[in-house]
């Protein structure tokens, strides 16, 4: 009987989550990934494994509000970049080099500091304004139920053009295939744990591997507040100081 209980309950999870529309999962995975009632702040640890055997480790410091689309992220190791930073306002991304006290122009597309993250990686996730959902799948992924989505952008503003996501029955990612407009795999992103933090969600770890390269990147979040920012935060005065 209870093994029968159990049973139902998970039916019952999983077809309250197939009976919903496609865009409103997404727009639930976004709300989640995304902190628009207040400031977020945090240390990123990039450790990344080369081909080559080689081993780098990031850290950067990440500032975020979600509201008005503004990021600032300052390189805190290793010492060679120490100082250089990213500034996203008014839909432009700048990056600043300290040594040369230049900005200049960058994608949010690009490899973040030669890592297998993006500059997009770093913001707040907007999957129900940029994808439309072709495909849809209940799945068992490891102890998760979850609903795969296959997506494909709806603008040229995206990263990848296509992607795949598995989302559990709390509307956490637990997984993503990134794919080029051809249809091939480029990178795989495991989020084996997250984090709660004054009452909202966000992932302790991820794991990178791009397809290609097989290089892969451990992402570790920590320090994490959501405490309100100074406006002067998201500026290039702010980068300038802080960098000296």
């Amino acid at each position: 009987m209870k093994y029968k209980l159990i049973g139902i309950f998970f039916f019952l999870i999983l077809f309250s989550l197939f009976s919903q529309d496609n865009r409103e999962i997404l727009q639930q995975v976004d709300s989640l990934a995304s902190y628009m009632d207040h400031d977020f702040a945090a240390e990123y640890t990039i450790i990344e494994d080369k081909a080559s055997g080689e081993r780098s480790k990031t850290v950067a410091a990440v500032f975020r509000r979600d509201s008005l689309e503004k990021y600032v992220i300052i390189v805190l190791e290793p010492d060679i970049s120490k100082g250089q930073g990213y500034l996203k306002v008014e839909g432009t991304l700048w990056f600043y080099d300290p040594e040369s006290r230049r900005y200049n122009y960058t994608s949010s597309s690009d490899r973040f500091q030669n890592t297998n993250a993006r500059n997009s990686d770093f913001t707040r996730s907007t999957l129900s304004q940029d994808y439309d959902v072709v495909n849809r799948q209940q799945v068992q992924l490891g102890v998760y139920p979850c609903q795969l989505l296959t997506l494909e952008a709806n603008n040229n503003d995206v990263t990848y053009p296509k992607m795949k996501i598995w989302v559990d029955e709390n509307y956490l990612v637990r997984k993503t295939e990134d794919y080029s407009l051809s249809g091939q795999l480029l990178r795989t992103t495991a989020f084996p744990s997250y984090q709660q933090v004054q009452g909202r969600y966000l992932p302790r770890q991820l794991l990178m591997v791009d397809a290609l390269s097989r290089e892969r990147s451990q992402i570790t979040i920590s320090r994490v507040n959501f405490n309100d920012l100074p406006d002067s935060t998201f500026s290039k005065q702010f980068l300038e100081t802080v960098s000296r």
